[in-house]
């Protein structure tokens, strides 16, 4: 498992369990490794709309559709 999905790995683990800060956390150091998966950016997008944090997570999954405009993920 490359370090990259060890870390999404770990991130989902804590949004499933409610955990929103550390799953950030993890999805944070994840996009520092790389900033042009767009998957990458829709998992801090779900997570800060968990959080409340509807404009940063529309700004997520906005940079999730630039980097693939056909991204069915990007909620």
């Amino acid at each position: 498992m490359s370090r990259i999905e060890d870390l999404v790995d770990k991130g989902n683990r804590f949004l499933e369990a409610g955990k929103f800060e550390e799953a950030l956390g993890f999805f944070d150091q994840a996009l520092l490794l790389n900033q042009n998966d767009p998957e990458l950016w829709n998992h801090k997008g779900v997570t800060l709309r968990s959080m409340g944090r509807y404009n940063e997570a529309i700004e997520c999954f906005n940079k999730s559709l630039e980097l693939d405009p056909r991204d069915k993920k990007a909620s």
